[in-house]
């Protein structure tokens, strides 16, 4: 969603460049090393693990193929080690949105978000509000068993709605640092889900908004970068890149109709 200059501004360009981390049949060991450590830096907020706190069970379990990369991603969240860091030193609606961060690779959309999960976790416990993600239809059509999750947040997808990109960075504060090290007990998001607002994008490095990111200007164009849909008529070596020139009040209808036509939005810049 934003170009390379904007991912370096934002410390995301580590994730732009990075292809998701999936475990394919007949994997090596070196494939099942590079998939464990992405799940534990994903699953944990970027938090350095002691050796003694790694799941070597599940890892052996996951090496042997008994058991999915989605089995290995439910085991950290409902470890002690996942509560520890997570759950009990954080409020409820705080660990919700990180469960959102860390399981399903965006921030929460609204607030009924939040208050669906909290009334799981008070009528059936932790184990289900962690299984909820996992289990979720959404969960499965992003990163299936085999497929680490990852920040989607970053960029454009079906059924991604737009403001979530604002909201993913009120919780990510750059590549190097971890969900922890913030030590932000309480919810980030409670003030702008209960409005139905988006905060400004802010920089992680120096904390700067980033422009554009405000909220718009009504008199402001906006050029969008697309890659489209390769049509079923015609045989097509590689997609096409094709731009658009849209006013702010049309930004978000606009890209509802790239979404549709099955394209992807590259880059948003000012026209």
């Amino acid at each position: 969603m934003v170009g390379l200059l904007e991912g370096s501004r934002l410390g995301i360009r580590a994730f732009e460049e990075t292809k998701p981390v999936e475990l394919r049949p007949n994997y090596t060991e070196a494939d099942v090393q590079t998939v464990i450590v992405a799940a534990y830096r994903q699953v944990m907020g970027n938090e350095h693990l002691m050796s003694r706190e790694r799941l070597t069970s599940a890892e052996s379990l996951l090496r042997q193929g008994q058991i999915t990369v989605r089995d290995f991603v439910r085991a950290i969240a409902l470890s002690e080690v996942y509560r520890t860091k997570f759950f009990y030193s954080n409020s409820q609606t705080r660990f919700i949105e990180l469960n959102y961060k860390h399981l399903l690779g965006r921030a929460p959309y609204d607030e009924s978000e939040i208050a669906f999960h909290v009334d799981l976790y008070v009528s059936q416990g932790y184990e289900a509000e962690i299984n909820s993600y996992l289990d979720s239809p959404e969960y499965l059509e992003n990163f299936g068993e085999n497929i680490v999750p990852y920040y989607r947040g970053f960029s454009t997808q079906d059924g991604q709605k737009t403001v979530g990109f604002n909201r993913l960075f009120t919780l990510y504060r750059g590549y190097a640092s971890s969900d922890r090290a913030q030590n932000q007990k309480q919810s980030r998001l409670t003030w702008e889900l209960g409005r139905n607002l988006s905060s400004p994008i802010q920089t992680p490095e120096n904390g700067q908004t980033l422009a554009g990111t405000t909220g718009g200007s009504r008199g402001q164009l906006y050029r969008l970068t697309v890659m489209q849909k390769a049509t079923q008529s015609l045989p097509q070596v590689r997609r096409t890149q094709t731009e658009y020139t849209v006013p702010y009040d049309q930004l978000s209808t606009q890209l509802q109709r790239i979404h549709r036509a099955g394209g992807r939005v590259m880059r948003i810049t000012l026209a």
